[in-house]
């Protein structure tokens, strides 16, 4: 044993050992997707690195400094306060009803004078966490029993409604989802979800009878999204005209890309919300099949990653908020890959450490800090 590990070992406790026990794996795979993002960002920036990447620079070392601070307090913490930060958010969310910015046609925004925070966007954490501490705290033996299923669920629709309201369906989709996993990990009886999955699609019937009535349900313009999934040709101009432009990149890439900065979609403008929702449409253009293949593997190495520490970690609340953040990494690389493709209706799902944008990536460095505290305080 050498005298840096005796030192270490002797303070088991002590600061040097908890840096040391770090998924130092997930941490290398972040950094490398956010240097990809930074790439992207300069890239449709046309050269300018001062536009995009170098703000984006700034906030992902921000996120990982506040990353190790939150992986170094102890996973009890982070428990005890599940309920405040589920609380806190659900605050936020009524906030921006009152005093909410508006853009793009929607209220989604606090402006807080340093920043924009979207509080959607720490919803989805802390709904993760309340679920973790739930299942932690009941027994095993309920988890499938009625009354107890119900919490959950009205604990997930409380956020997802005020989320809808603001609109945003894709977010408010994605809360339903992330609490969805958490229930199935902990191990709700599968009828449960079939029955959900049976009452979704009669309330997606619903919600197509209602249109052009007084009471609809949905937006005009997230009825046109929808008519545009179904047939991007529709309007290829109006609608239409995101998708159609995103496939014509995702086409003319090919196998090998066209090179770095010789994208034309996004040099000439012709791909919309190039820097956000649609950057992975950039990358594949410039980088072609191999780029998108190389970006998706970094996100598959940090789910599993997160299954196997989650996995390995005998503390049930930390394996739920692992699995549970793991999963929502997964939802949302899934959803703007799958929208950027015209596989799913676009829902403004940004792309994980690589879209443009201050709310999305600390709260994910924040959820990473989380998984960091569980790793290296876990019970084995």
């Amino acid at each position: 044993m050498s005298y840096l590990e005796s030192r270490v070992r002797s303070v088991p406790t002590g600061l040097v050992r908890k840096l040391l026990c770090m998924n130092w794996p997930i941490i290398l795979l972040l950094t490398a997707i956010a240097m990809v993002g930074f790439l992207m960002l300069y890239s449709v920036a046309g050269g300018d690195a001062n536009r995009w990447a170098m703000p984006q620079m700034k906030r992902f070392a921000f996120g990982v400094g506040a990353m190790i601070a939150i992986g170094l307090t102890p996973i009890w913490f982070w428990r005890n306060m599940a309920g405040v930060a589920y609380l806190g958010s659900l605050a936020l969310l009524v906030a921006v009803e009152w005093f909410g910015v508006a853009g793009m046609g929607a209220q989604r925004w606090i402006d807080l004078g340093f920043v924009r925070l979207q509080p959607s966007e720490p919803a989805k954490i802390a709904l993760i966490m309340l679920l973790a501490a739930y299942y932690d705290w009941l027994d095993i033996r309920k988890v499938s029993r009625p009354v107890w299923v119900l919490i959950p669920l009205v604990l997930i629709l409380i956020p997802a409604l005020l989320v809808l309201r603001q609109p945003d369906l894709g977010t408010a989709i994605l809360l339903v989802a992330g609490g969805g996993l958490v229930m199935f990990a902990a191990g709700v009886s599968l009828h449960y979800f079939g029955a959900v999955i049976a009452v979704g699609a009669g309330l997606i019937t619903a919600v197509f009878r209602t249109r052009g009535t007084d009471w609809q349900v949905l937006q005009d313009y997230q009825y046109r999204r929808i008519d545009t999934f179904l047939d991007p040709s529709s309007d290829p101009l109006g609608a239409g005209y995101h998708i159609t432009q995103s496939k014509i990149a995702l086409g003319s890439g090919g196998w090998a890309g066209r090179g770095f900065m010789q994208g034309t979609q996004s040099r000439l403008n012709f791909l919309p919300e190039k820097h956000t929702d649609f950057i992975f449409t950039t990358l594949a253009e410039e980088f072609g099949f191999r780029g998108g293949i190389f970006l998706l593997s970094l996100y598959t190495l940090i789910l599993v990653f997160c299954i196997v520490s989650a996995v390995r970690n005998r503390d049930r609340f930390a394996a739920l908020l692992t699995l549970g953040i793991g999963g929502m990494l997964f939802l949302f690389f899934a959803v703007n890959i799958s929208m950027v493709m015209g596989l799913v209706p676009v829902v403004g799902i940004p792309l994980p450490l690589v879209s443009y944008g201050g709310s999305a990536m600390m709260v994910l460095m924040a959820a990473f800090g989380l998984v960091q505290s569980a790793h290296v305080h876990q019970l084995r």
